[in-house]
């Protein structure tokens, strides 16, 4: 069966979508259209540029995750260095190393730009927060002068996936009709992590629902922690931030999911892995992978006999 399928952010635990996805495959789902936020933005990429789930599992097992975590020595002095770097890049780690790791997997199949993928397949969630507005890519660059064909896909990703202060927010200058009459400081705009203003964009496909040939089924790849219900434990700065941003990724499509969506999300146990726990031994690689294609497994059993 062939379906749309949207997959929410969650850092490093977006390891657990790719065991759903291998249980979607196992299932008999052929993924048609895709779209992601954050590390569901890596998944939806990877699927829409033609790579199977065990594909994917295999650059899993291959990826040294702690390495996207690269800063000039400068900036590692101990408890002053981390603060400077924050001050003046905006993050603790540049997000360079992600995107070149993205672009080398997309490049293996052939693609680089949105142009070398069919239109309408991929969608990436980005947050515009010099204007506070919400990004869907590749179509909303036409906002800021940019051909949306041209434009790299791994720097959609890398967008998508940039947490505030953790990575470096990403600088888009405005082009063509989009800079005129703006002095040259505001021709420049910072683009952060989709999780920002929609984490589960489950929403993207349906507003293309209504009216028309009957849609393909919508499923939406969910992460859920296992302490997702309790309240954060607030110590100091750091924490507060913390806090901040795990609520940023659960609330804001929280609503949107109760109300009618239950029965088509896949939700995955996150086994009380952080978001930003890039330091992950083999084994919780292993267990997030699997407690995803466990989850899909269960959902797929089901839903295949509603359906």
């Amino acid at each position: 069966m062939h379906i749309n399928a949207v997959f929410e952010g969650g850092g490093v635990k977006g390891i657990s979508l790719a065991g759903a996805v291998k249980a979607a495959e196992n299932a008999g789902m052929v993924f048609s259209r895709v779209a992601g936020t954050s590390s569901g933005s890596i998944v939806a990429s990877v699927l829409a540029a033609g790579y199977r789930a065990d594909e994917i599992k295999r650059i899993i097992e291959e990826t040294p995750f702690h390495s996207f975590l690269q800063r000039a020595p400068i900036f590692n002095t101990k408890f002053i260095g981390p603060a400077l770097r924050v001050l003046i890049k905006k993050g603790l780690y540049s997000g360079e190393a992600l995107e070149n790791w993205i672009r080398e997997i997309l490049l293996a199949k052939g693609i680089f730009t949105f142009s070398d993928i069919p239109a309408g397949k991929l969608y990436i969630v980005a947050s515009d927060i010099t204007n506070g507005r919400l990004l869907v890519l590749p179509d909303d660059l036409r906002q800021y002068g940019i051909n949306p064909a041209t434009f790299p896909v791994a720097k959609a990703v890398r967008m998508s996936c940039s947490i505030p202060y953790f990575f470096d927010p990403v600088i888009l200058r405005l082009l063509g009709r989009a800079a005129k009459g703006k002095s040259f400081g505001e021709q420049f705009v910072y683009i952060v992590d989709g999780g920002l203003l929609s984490n589960f964009p489950l929403w993207l496909f349906d507003r293309e629902s209504k009216g028309g040939p009957k849609p393909l089924p919508v499923l939406g790849f969910q992460m859920v922690g296992k302490n997702s219900n309790l309240p954060h434990l607030i110590e100091g700065p750091i924490g507060m931030l913390t806090a901040m941003f795990e609520t940023m990724l659960s609330a804001h499509d929280e609503r949107y999911i109760e109300q009618q969506n239950r029965n088509r999300t896949i939700k995955i146990p996150t086994l009380g892995i952080g978001t930003t726990h890039f330091n992950l031994t083999k084994e919780e690689s292993e267990n997030l992978y699997n407690s995803g294609l466990t989850a899909g497994t269960m959902f797929f059993t089901r839903w295949d006999a509603e359906h």
